[in-house]
């Protein structure tokens, strides 16, 4: 199993950045994928999930309304479209199946 993220970096506060993680290994199309973010002394926080069927995708209260989670089957591939960034948005964001599988994470600094 292997899961890449990528699109991390500096961005001053109000902009916008979109990740990605690129999934491969399992069957992608049987997993929720979710994101979920670090920072140093702290435990891990879910961000978003998405899911494999109709369900609705979930959203942590802290991102609802600025956070949207995507994924492109054929692809293999999650997304995390995050606009009107805050400073408290900083954080190491990494992706998952849910399945204890986890990429390497990718940095987000909201910073002017």
């Amino acid at each position: 199993v292997q899961l890449v993220e990528s699109g991390g970096g500096l961005v001053q506060p109000g902009g916008s950045l979109r990740l990605s993680c690129a999934a491969s290994g399992f069957t992608f199309t049987r997993y929720a994928m979710s994101w979920y973010r670090q920072v140093p002394g702290k435990e891990r926080e879910l961000v978003a999930t998405i899911f494999n069927t109709y369900m609705p995708t979930r959203y942590a209260p802290s991102v609802k309304g600025r956070f949207t989670i995507s994924r492109n089957n054929a692809k293999n591939t999650v997304y995390l479209q995050m606009n009107r960034l805050k400073p408290e948005d900083t954080a190491v964001y990494y992706c998952s199946n849910g399945a204890g599988d986890w990429g390497q994470g990718t940095q987000v600094t909201v910073s002017s």
